[in-house]
Formats: C-alpha cells, structure tokens, sequence
C-alpha cells in the first residue's frame, strides 16, 4: 500500500473490513485507503468464522495483516481443537496478532456469562504467550477486572488496549506495564470526555491510531460507514490536542505499529 503525496503514512491498527458491511465495494475500501496514505490495515477476528475471513483477505491484498481472536460478545467454552486451530492461523506470514479478546460488561449483565468472558480471556492471553504474539483487547465497562486480569494472568503478555475508554490512572499504569493504547474515532466527538486530556498525557510512544471500521466513525464523517482511509482525522485530532505537527503523529504511531506488531 502506497504513501500520500505530502508524505505522511498511518496505519489502521484495529479495522474489520472482513465484515459485511463491505460486500459490496471491499476493493475500493482497500484502495481508497492506500490512496489517504494508511500503508497497512490489521484486520482484527471476532469469531473463527471472522478470523478466517481475516487471514483469506491477506491473501488477497498488499499491506493486509490479520489478527485471529474470540471477541468477549461472542465468547464460548473454547477447546482444545479451538486453540490449534487458532495457532494454525498465527503460522500465516501475516497474522500478527490475537485479537480481539477481552471482556464486555456493557452488553453482558449476568455474572456467569461474565465469568466465561474472563476464561476465554485467560485462555487467549496463554495461548499468545505460548505462540509470542501480542494481543489486542476490547474493554467496555470493565476496567477493574480487564486491568486485574492483565496483572494476574497477563505476565509475559504484551498488546494494546483497544480504543481505550478507561481512566488518565488505568493508562498511567497500563503504559508502565509496558501496554499500547488503541485511540479511535470517539477522540474527534465533542462528548470525548476524558480522552483528549489522556491522548495529550500519555507518551506518543505508546499510542496507537484506529479506525474499528465500519463503526466509530470520526468527525466530519460521523453518522456514516467508517472505513481505514479515515484513521488520519484521528491522526490530526492527536496532533492538535498535543501541538505537534501531523507529520510527528504519523511517523511515531507508524513506528509504534510496526514494533508491538512486527509489521515491516
């Protein structure tokens, strides 16, 4: 995938273009992005049925890298033959990662179906360690026992907190553990809260620039289909809360991507 005329290259680090919603136009999708400058795309799993969809679509396009994962809404008793054929996956040339996984208490209210959240969640954590690949983690409404995990069960596990939504004290203390933080699109909304105060605090060395298309759709394209070309207003709302130059956001989340993702 090609860089813009003024220079500047991004990387989507966290985008679902496997997902239905582009059916119809998924090659113009991947073109127009390499047009906005966006190099390369990670295509995060969700299911096994997504996570094949992921690694069939490196395959298929330049610059196109995958993650292979059970999400938290769609957690099950993983197996066994679920963990090899998992790691099947992670011996492709471009799977860079497991995710996503984590835990989502927004969605779920019953403590059992919470707790098998947090199993598969164990489980995924282990199985990257065994294979050495990062993992990229969903936390909605669970920041305790997300950050708990990470310190118990986490130990040799290293990633990225996917569009980040915890508190200023949870990052400080994720980024001294050595953790990313994944910043989409809600940083553009005007009800962000306490996220630029965290954008503008943490270390530009542990941010990370998302789209999550086809949702989170940043401004001025909110209420649309978000799609990776659009991962640069994030860029540019980066750049302004810190007073930096864009080109400085680019080149430092590039080269955050490419460590914690081993993507060259």
């Amino acid at each position: 995938m090609g860089e813009l005329q003024d220079g500047l290259a991004f990387v989507d680090t966290h985008t679902h273009v496997n997902s239905h919603k582009f059916d119809d136009d998924r090659a113009a999708v991947i073109e127009r992005a390499r047009e906005a400058g966006v190099t390369r795309i990670i295509n995060m799993g969700d299911t096994m049925d997504s996570s094949a969809a992921c690694v069939a679509l490196t395959e298929e396009y330049d610059g196109v890298f995958a993650a292979v994962g059970i999400h938290p809404e769609e957690a099950y008793e993983l197996g066994e033959a679920d963990d090899e054929r998992l790691a099947a996956w992670a011996k492709c040339d471009r799977v860079v990662a497991i995710g996503e996984i984590g835990l989502d208490y927004y969605w779920e209210q019953d403590p059992e179906k919470r707790a098998l959240q947090q199993r598969i969640f164990i489980r995924q954590l282990a199985l990257a360690r065994d294979l050495d690949l990062p993992v990229c983690i969903h936390d909605r409404d669970a920041h305790g026992d997300t950050l708990s995990i990470l310190k118990k069960e986490g130990k040799g596990n290293r990633g990225v907190l996917h569009c980040y939504s915890g508190s200023l004290e949870m990052a400080e203390e994720l980024v001294r553990m050595g953790w990313y933080l994944g910043v989409d699109g809600p940083l553009t909304y005007k009800n962000a809260a306490k996220l630029p105060e965290i954008v503008q605090k943490m270390p530009l060395e542990r941010l990370l620039v998302e789209t999550d298309a086809p949702y989170l759709t940043p401004v001025p394209h909110r209420g649309g289909r978000n799609e990776p070309a659009y991962v640069r207003h994030v860029a540019e709302k980066i750049a302004e809360l810190r007073g930096i130059s864009l080109e400085e956001v680019a080149r430092q989340t590039t080269a955050n991507a490419e460590t914690i993702y081993a993507i060259f």
